[in-house]
């Protein structure tokens, strides 16, 4: 049962997916050092016979069971402590996720090892059919990702398996097609690891689709991220030469920051080639090309005709740092408790935030003062009145009248009732700053307030501060106080939690100011927004995403589209100043027309103003980056032109992107795609983790924790790594934190992992799906995890050349994978597996669930092909029956051509090179397994009573390593496996060899018994289930004090555990709750402890007798 339990222990890992997916490279890593050259024999160290009984497939277990299994792991693990090999299973199978890959100094000299691999240089000419290398070469003796995944994408690429394959005079039926449009990454700098998760999903979709038959689109491309990129461009430009962009003037700066771009473009499209990515790259877009440039114009013009863009004098967030407005999605809140010490730009000293401010304003006319808080005192200079709730009596013969201001002469503040000001807040009387505060701008709308602004565009005092004029805004903070001091005014201060508003570009803490901008009315575009998601028209998941998406769309403002930058679409708005009425620039809203280019703006405003002399000057604004981006579905497509392309693949099939982009890009192109193409833009939007470093921060340039997903595919040493951050823009201090932040993490620099093994790692991570899910889980990045799984991809490629050998250079396959009649069961039940693997597989990816897509596939390729059935065929193909020996051959190919298609789209480099190996069937000339079709459910292949009966078989093999390797023999073991049922004992005669084979070495004799037979007598016995119990000789040559002793407390555990099922089971309220499925699996349960029990207590009896003996 201990056996049994461990088993089951290790599958029911599977449903905690955070720790298995952790776990599971070290499974493989267990099982990856074989080689496979030409027919090896069967040979297995006790060590790997004690592993594979762990590592073979099972049930998982409910949450119940689960906790039991570990506490006897845990036991199990103290009693086996001494058996050195026991012990390193226990460790693999009992330890947490991260103790699992937390290994040992030794293992960093394995890493190394499988690292500096024999140097490889691919003679493939660029753009050809690889030429392949034998597997004999000492190159390619082990998995080698540099020698098995070049040459391949450029023959994929030249030969155009990416593009889509449908004609582009017809209209592709939704069905027929998939289409994804790539969120596209800045081209601020490189791609990181986030970029590279997002990919992985997208081209798993995309390559499922294509093998299932559909016309695919993927199409890629990159955005030009307008404040990001100006701000890394101006920042280079004073590094390198001292210089500004008003040092170039608009148009040389915009070549320099275009030259970047290009620069960077390239670099990116290359790791992108590099992760695999399968896109139409003929398809290719950039947010601020030629045609996207088109897109914009047409769009800002339709939705300015009707009136759904609008200028207005509005309070927007400005960034003081960038000198620019940010949208609400771009400021970050960050929470005081009270008075804290801030570090903010363009100060040296740090400033302190979190602090109330009392002081008082004197009433004009009275000798009367009010008091008033305010954690923001520079704004008094700003104040153009007081506000008191109507209902206080406090202060109700005080309104009407106006307090004085301290600093500027002749202003006086009108002191209004609004029912906004809260009585209990403070003193009840609130300073109004209608210029610098959205809930101030409000109540001076309904007052008619002086809207006074006080700050210049870098965040100095204006001529409108008086004395104070020309001073940094934090520096009047506190000149202001020391005034209110010197006048006698100044009350008190306190601590005062509060929020903070930051850039998250900047980090600057934002400035509200009035400003003239281009706004787009968003409620009415939102109620349909939110209706097709309702409806269904539009599925987001995990289901978390989808609540948080209504909560932000019922909650929407009206969007700032105007930006301070040069780098970005320029609006093409014009203003007119009339030769006969001129007025400032941009005072007047009326005065705005649109058009296409300059000539197409005059004749508006001719036809605006008839008869008039007049001039235009377009606005030097340029629109917010997620405009452009919010157009991207169509635009990419061909809009405003009816292209094909908009005919057949719009609205395109799905979106794969980060949850923290919902509402900046994805609400953004919903609303704007139903708004100007009529339709949604997707049908469905999967919102993946973001991945985050060990530590569990966001990867951020600024904080020099990004990951290179190249330096992960490569490899790379720690100096290195502290090479590339002294490229970067980092503050000392932050490069500091960064190498020591390398150090810690990295302290071998990062080992080559290949990108199959990369992909595949990011894949695991994954959570949530279509499948209800409370919210996604971030990943942190761990490298060792990563290197796990390359150590898998060792194993793949090992059994695969293992395969290649036993079927040999003159093998033919069957016509079809239908099956002959002539199978072994064991051929039977990989056939079956296969079957129900690809089910589960197809059903998992409809439902986006890409970490269970890893869990299925590790299954059926590490324990059903490598540890069951390759090592069952070793057995088979000795054979001296040549039927027997071609079934063996033909169900390894099968097996093998079954697994590398299905997992083609998450390996594509690994399944090329080892699919290009194998044969084709007869009249099959399909050029790449990325063509191939993707495995279908086959009933013919399933067979669940030829799987339980092989499973009896296993279960046997299992139970037989786990007591020779519990009860180590110095000569044979002598075993005898009890059958209770005929139907067992007759599967169980017909495999003796089998089992045999499977069982490993140490074994002696292996007696099979019915149930007519007398059990033996001096044995341990170990349960299988309720079919067959197997027993080992031991009389004679154990501690029998010792094995009483394990026995009774394994006894009294059993007894324990049945008497939990029973009470369950005795439960209606549980059982009415649970499925008929956990259910029986309860009852299974209970019958498994009772022949438990009744052979532990056996077996204390015989060892009882053999001491009096």
């Amino acid at each position: 049962m201990f056996g049994a339990r461990v088993l089951n222990l290790q599958i029911a890992y599977s449903s905690i997916r955070g720790q298995y997916t952790l776990l599971r490279p070290q499974i493989a890593s267990t099982k990856c050092a074989t080689t496979f050259s030409g027919r090896p024999k069967i040979k297995q160290s006790q060590e790997q016979q004690l592993s594979s009984t762990f590592t073979l497939s099972s049930t998982i277990a409910d949450d119940q069971k689960q906790a039991d299994m570990e506490n006897d792991l845990r036991k199990a693990r103290d009693q086996e402590k001494e058996r050195k090999k026991a012990e390193k299973l226990q460790k693999l199978i009992d330890k947490k996720a991260k103790q699992a890959v937390a290994q040992p100094a030794a293992s960093q000299s394995k890493i190394k090892a499988l690292s500096e691999l024999p140097a490889y240089v691919d003679a493939t000419p660029e753009g050809e059919k690889k030429i392949l290398v034998e597997l004999d070469d000492e190159r390619l003796k082990a998995y080698n990702p540099t020698a098995v995944e070049s040459a391949h994408y450029a023959w994929w690429e030249k030969m155009g398996f990416f593009r889509p394959a449908s004609s582009t005079d017809r209209k592709t039926e939704p069905g027929e097609s998939f289409v994804i449009i790539e969120p596209p990454p800045n081209v601020t700098g490189l791609l990181h690891m986030g970029h590279a998760l997002s990919g992985t999903l997208q081209d798993i979709m995309i390559r499922y689709n294509r093998m299932k038959g559909k016309t695919v689109l993927w199409l890629p491309g990159c955005d030009h991220a307008g404040i990001s990129t100006q701000t890394v461009v101006e920042k280079m430009l004073w590094r390198t030469e001292k210089k500004t962009r008003h040092d170039l003037g608009r148009e040389k700066f915009l070549e320099v920051a275009m030259e970047w771009k290009e620069s960077y473009h390239k670099k990116i499209n290359a790791t992108k080639r590099r992760l695999g990515l399968s896109a139409d790259w003929d398809h290719e877009a950039f947010t601020m090309d030629e045609p996207r440039q088109e897109a914009v114009t047409e769009a800002f013009i339709r939705l300015f005709e009707d009136g759904t863009i609008y200028r207005a004098n509005r309070i927007v967030n400005w960034d003081v740092q960038l000198r620019t407005a940010i949208s609400n999605l771009e400021v970050e809140s960050l929470e005081l408790k009270g008075r804290t010490k801030l570090s903010v730009p363009g100060y040296e000293r740090k400033i302190d935030f979190g602090v109330m401010t009392y002081f008082q304003y004197e009433v004009d006319g009275s000798d009367e003062k009010l008091e008033i808080a305010t954690t923001r005192p520079e704004t008094l200079l700003g104040d153009s009145g007081v506000a008191v709730n109507p209902k206080d009596d406090r202060y109700r013969h005080l309104v009407g009248k106006n307090v004085r201001h301290p600093f500027i002469i002749d202003r006086l503040l009108p002191i209004v009732a609004d029912d906004h000001v809260d009585r209990e807040f403070g003193t009840g009387v609130v300073k109004i700053t209608p210029a610098h505060d959205q809930n101030d701008f409000n109540i001076g709308r309904r007052h008619n307030l002086k809207f006074i602004n006080i700050f210049n565009d870098d965040g100095t005092l204006n001529s409108n501060t008086g004395p104070f004029e020309g001073q940094k805004r934090y520096e009047a903070r506190y000149t202001v106080v020391a005034a209110l001091k010197a006048k006698g005014l100044f009350v008190k201060e306190e601590d005062n939690a509060m929020v903070l508003k930051l850039s998250d570009r900047s980090k600057d803490v934002i400035e509200p100011l009035m400003k003239p901008q281009w706004w787009m009315k968003m409620r009415e575009l939102a109620d349909e927004a939110i209706k097709v998601v309702q409806t269904g028209e539009i599925t987001i998941f995990p289901p978390s995403e989808k609540k948080k998406y209504f909560r932000w769309m019922q909650d929407i403002d009206d969007w700032c589209l105007s930006r301070q930058l040069w780098w970005g679409h320029r609006v093409p708005a014009y203003y007119v100043i009339l030769s006969d009425n001129p007025s400032t620039f941009g005072s007047d809203d009326s005065l705005w027309v649109a058009g296409r280019n300059e000539n197409e703006a005059r004749k508006n405003a001719e036809t605006r103003f008839p008869n008039m002399s007049l001039t235009l000057e377009q606005d030097p604004d340029v629109f917010d980056t997620w405009f452009s981006s919010g157009l991207w579905p169509f635009s990419t497509l061909g809009w405003p032109q009816q292209t094909n392309d908009l005919a057949n693949f719009y609205p395109t099939s799905a979106l794969i992107t980060a949850w923290d982009i919902l509402f900046f890009w994805v609400a953004r192109m919903i609303m704007l795609g139903l708004k100007l193409n009529g339709a949604v833009p997707f049908r469905e939007v999967y919102c993946h983790p973001i991945v985050r470093d060990s530590e569990g921060r966001k990867m951020s340039k600024s904080l020099g924790n990004v990951i290179d997903p190249l330096d992960v595919i490569h490899g790379i040493s720690l100096d290195h790594l502290h090479g590339k951050l002294g490229q970067g823009n980092l503050d000392p201090k932050e490069l500091q934190r960064a190498t020591k932040y390398q150090k810690a993490a990295f302290p071998d620099g990062i080992p080559q992992c290949g990108t199959d093994a990369l992909r595949f790692s990011l894949a695991a991570y994954s959570t949530g799906g279509k499948s209800p899910a409370p919210t996604l889980t971030d990943v942190d990045f761990d490298i060792k995890v990563m290197f796990g799984w390359r150590k898998f991809c060792n194993k793949i490629y090992q059994a695969a050349k293992y395969v290649i050998a036993s079927l040999g250079s003159d093998f033919v396959p069957n016509p079809t994978s239908v099956k002959t009649g002539k199978e072994s069961l064991a051929e039977i039940w990989i056939l079956h597996k296969l079957a129900n693997t690809a089910k589960a597989m197809n059903e998992a990816l409809a439902k986006r669930e890409f970490g269970s897509c890893t869990t299925i596939l590790h299954q059926y390729w590490l324990h059903d092909l490598c540890d069951t059935y390759i090592e069952q065929s070793k057995y088979l193909l000795s054979s001296d029956n040549a039927s027997e020996r071609r079934s063996a051959q033909n169900t390894l190919y099968t097996a093998l051509d079954g697994a590398l298609t299905l997992i083609h789209p998450f390996m594509p480099f690994l399944t090329e090179e080892l699919w290009q190996r194998i044969p084709r069937r007869q009249g099959d000339s399909t050029l790449s397994v990325s063509l191939a079709r993707y495995p279908d459910y086959e009933e013919s292949m399933n067979d669940p009573a030829a799987e339980a009966d092989y499973e009896l078989v296993l279960d046997i093999c299992r139970a037989i390593r786990s007591l020779v390797a519990a009860y180590p023999m110095d000569t044979g073991a002598q075993l005898y496996c009890f059958l209770y049922d005929d139907s067992g004992l007759a599967v169980v005669l017909q495999h003796q060899g089998g089992i045999q084979s499977l069982s490993g070495k140490g074994i002696g004799t292996i007696t099979i018994l019915s149930k007519e037979q007398a059990k033996p007598l001096g044995c341990v016995a170990y349960n299988v289930s309720t079919r067959a119990v197997v027993f080992l000789h031991v009389k004679g040559r154990v501690d029998l004090d010792m094995e009483i002793s394990k026995a009774t407390a394994k006894l009294n555990k059993a007894t324990g555990g049945y008497q939990k099922c029973q009470k369950l089971l005795g439960d209606t309220e549980f059982l009415c709750k649970v499925d008929e499925k956990v259910a029986n699996a309860e009852r299974a349960k209970l019958a498994d402890y009772e022949a438990e029990i009744r052979e532990t207590t056996n077996m204390i009896s015989q060892f009882q007798g053999l001491k009096l003996g």
